[in-house]
């Protein structure tokens, strides 16, 4: 395992903090006497609004104000939420309806905000918006995954909201049309809840003519951005924070309609507005994850090479178009989707569509997970097919070494990778030689036992370059401005440890200073397995300007030229002196001397390049035939992440991300009637995993340094869910086969593991 310095052996710098309870997240924070605020949302999926009238309620004990769209609009607000669109085939934008921060003439899921009520208390706030007389003429829902459907926008008729393609679609069809060999298969993908440990939240305070937001996301720019627009302030009036966050997975990246109504109360009223999500509130709320249907198709020669790849898309967008939403399952899902393999010949075609359920956006890996699913359920299916094992399939079409760097299919530059190397590894490690008596031990307690197979690689996402600075404090400690933002990674342990042991300063004299727009001017936030490669790249190019910044300084009072000051291990030398200062110590001097100049160093440093993380993942399931039921017996993991910073928050990352891949292949899952009402809206009914549901296990890497950094790192936080999803869904597909029954699909619950069984047996009886 190629390890960075001396970090392999840390603890975590922020443990102590969270787990004596004194973390610092959004809702322990809030300005003493905040108000508090309380959101009437829609209670059916899609309805034309007949009425609306608030005045009862701004009449009731303890209300202080009620916000509707027109009150946004009056007070000059510009209501509607930020979308990025994709081209559809023609070149056109795809559908860009409205979504506005408070419903507008229609309700189009269930869960959308209608009214804000802002109160002295929870209490009060619920009291007043059950006197709100909100009614409306109910409208047949669309919640199928396809077009068609009562239309939901006119912007989208058939509720098509995008067409988009990329690759070549006649390279792929002469493929077919020569292939020796042609498979093909549908997967589903399900909707899943983000569900991070603490609930989406934030509070607004105005001082007369600035406003401050303070928001528990994934990085404080981009929110700055929107209010500042939307709300006709100038950048310099709006400050945005992030405290302490408890968990992020992509859903909290993102601006929502109540961080605009909580601002909006806090400046009409001159007083700080606070708003704290419940689990159910954020089941119906917060964007969603996966959710598409998909149709992929792989040629192969005689020789059983992959010729060919095409995918069609259908993606759920939910009822408007999130942030990202369009992107994920296009743009993003594009970058892996020919995976680990040669295949030049690929086309992808995504329609995205809109239906009456919440928003779907970034989870945990953001359209990479959903493309290896597809790929490696596809390549284990073309196995039992073709009747060949399917880790000799995967070996016979990987990229080989001496190929890269690989430009693949859909334009990604992969810069190294060693794939028969990790496999070779993971195999041994899996002690898969082993498993054929292991399923003989399985099948003679009348289990069905499988083996599942999955070979990923990821893309890191997110812009290339990253800010960071390092200002001396006269108590004699340091400040570390970094541009991302720690949703619980770890992210003050790795960042403190690079930065002491790239400069010298005493790890417990560096304080991490993150999430606030007023300190750090600018900032990339955290998402796509970013953070860590984007900010030590910053940090050491900071440390270079800092060291080229007090050389002069040094060799003046070292009575030496500049060109003989040297500085390494923490120290600054030179030929003729015997002193040896540290940055420390040459801080503290030029404080002394007045030289406030070299006391604060910024940088801005870009990656040349996006990394490609990869690795196998290995999952051992026990079938009982007569329940159903799925365990999971063992999980093996080799990762290549070319250097690591800190191996024991890497196995962290990975561990956090196989289990939330484990927990949507097996139980988790998103259920509406045919109304459209959310049936799993509480954890009584939402399946997470839990520990018993996962086994311990183990990780491993062979790494493969990274050219497109100068430490060689690649991105870690979302590979484990990359991997997961179709490991478990092989292994599930191994063991069912035994009994003959058909492909299946996620999650794989014991309902839907018995029918699949007993359809087999009813057709064979």
């Amino acid at each position: 395992m190629k390890t960075f310095g001396k970090s392999q052996g840390v603890g975590r710098v922020e443990d102590a903090r969270f787990l004596t309870g004194a973390g610092r997240y959004v809702d322990d924070i809030a300005p003493q006497g905040a108000l508090v605020t309380y959101f009437l949302r829609s209670p059916v999926a899609h309805a034309e609004i007949t009425e609306l009238d608030v005045s009862a309620a701004r009449d009731m004990p303890g209300v202080h104000l009620v916000l509707t769209a027109d009150d946004l609009v009056a007070a000059g607000i510009d209501t509607a939420m930020k979308a990025g669109l994709v081209n559809n085939q023609d070149g056109t934008p795809g559908a860009a309806p409205v979504r506005p921060i408070l419903a507008v003439g229609r309700v189009r899921f269930v869960g959308e905000p209608i009214a804000a009520v802002v109160a002295e208390t929870m209490e009060q706030a619920r009291d007043a918006a059950e006197e709100i007389l909100f009614d409306f003429n109910e409208l047949e829902p669309h919640l199928e995954v396809a077009t068609g459907g009562a239309d939901i926008h006119p912007e989208a008729p058939g509720n098509l909201a995008y067409d988009w393609a990329m690759g070549d679609r006649a390279a792929f069809e002469d493929a077919r049309a020569a292939a020796a060999h042609v498979v093909s298969l549908r997967t589903v993908d399900n909707r899943i809840i983000p569900n991070s440990m603490e609930p989406r939240g934030a509070w607004a305070e105005w001082d007369g003519t600035r406003l401050h937001l303070c928001v528990n996301g994934q990085g404080v720019w981009g929110m700055k951005d929107q209010l500042s627009a939307m709300m006709h302030l100038t950048p310099e009036d709006v400050r945005v924070t992030t405290p302490d966050v408890g968990g992020g997975f992509g859903t909290k990246a993102f601006a929502y309609p109540e961080y605009f109504c909580v601002a909006q109360a806090a400046r009409a009223l001159g007083r700080p507005v606070r708003w704290m999500s419940d689990r159910t509130e954020a089941m119906l709320s917060d964007n969603a994850g996966r959710d598409l249907v998909t149709d992929a198709v792989l040629t192969f020669d005689a020789d059983l090479k992959i010729t060919g790849y095409r995918v069609d898309v259908v993606s759920n967008l939910g009822a408007y178009n999130a942030e990202n939403g369009q992107a994920i399952q296009s743009v993003l899902y594009s970058k892996v989707m020919p995976g680990t393999y040669d295949v030049q010949a690929v086309f992808l075609n995504v329609k995205g569509v809109y239906t009456n359920t919440t928003q779907v956006d970034a989870y945990r890996g953001a359209g990479r997970p959903e493309a290896i699913y597809t790929l490696e359920r596809t390549m284990d299916y073309a196995a039992r097919t073709l009747g060949v094992d399917p880790w000799e399939l995967r070996r016979r079409n990987f990229i080989r070494p001496a190929e890269f760097p690989y430009r693949s299919a859909m334009g990604e530059l992969y810069d190294v990778g060693n794939f028969g190397q990790v496999l070779d590894r993971v195999e041994v490690e899996a002690d898969v030689a082993g498993f054929a008596g292991r399923r003989a031990a399985s099948a003679a307690r009348g289990k069905l036992r499988g083996l599942g197979l999955c070979f990923y690689i990821e893309a890191i996402l997110g812009a290339p370059s990253e800010d960071a600075a390092v200002e001396f404090n006269a108590d004699g400690t340091v400040d570390l401005f970094v541009g991302t933002q720690s949703n619980g990674q770890g992210h003050e342990t790795v960042f403190t440890r690079f930065l002491s042991e790239q400069s010298g300063i005493p790890a417990d004299a560096i304080r991490i200073v993150q999430g606030d727009s007023d300190r750090i001017a600018r900032g990339g936030g955290t998402g796509g397995s970013r953070s860590v490669t984007t900010q030590t790249n910053a940090t050491t190019a900071v440390v270079t300007k800092m060291v080229r910044t007090f050389t002069p300084f040094v060799a003046e009072h070292m009575g030496v030229d500049d060109a003989d000051v040297r500085f390494d291990e923490g120290r600054f030398r030179a030929e003729g002196s015997n002193l040896t200062p540290t940055l420390m110590d040459m801080a503290d001097l030029a404080r002394a001397e007045g030289r406030s100049d070299l006391l604060r160093h910024d940088e801005t440093a870009t990656l040349p390049a996006r990394s490609y993380p990869n690795g196998a993942h290995v999952c051992e399931v026990e079938v009982d035939p007569d329940t159903g039921g799925v365990d999971v017996l063992a999980y093996t993991v080799t990762d290549d992440f070319g250097t690591l910073i800190n191996p024991q928050l890497v196995e962290g990352q990975v561990h956090g991300g196989v289990v939330q891949g484990i927990g949507q292949a097996l139980s988790e899952h998103v259920v509406f009637d045919d109304s459209g009402q959310l049936l799993t809206a509480t954890f009584m009914d939402y399946g997470l995993p839990r520990a018993q549901d996962v086994p311990m296990f183990t990780f491993t890497t062979e790494p493969v340094p990274s050219t497109a950094n100068a430490l060689g790192m690649k991105g870690c936080g979302e590979a484990g869910t990359v991997g997961a999803l179709a490991a478990v869904g092989n292994a599930v597909q191994d063991a069912v086969a035994q009994a003959g029954a058909g492909h299946i699909d996620m999650p794989f619950t014991p309902l839907r593991v018995w029918s699949s069984l007993n359809e087999e047996r009813r057709a064979t009886t």
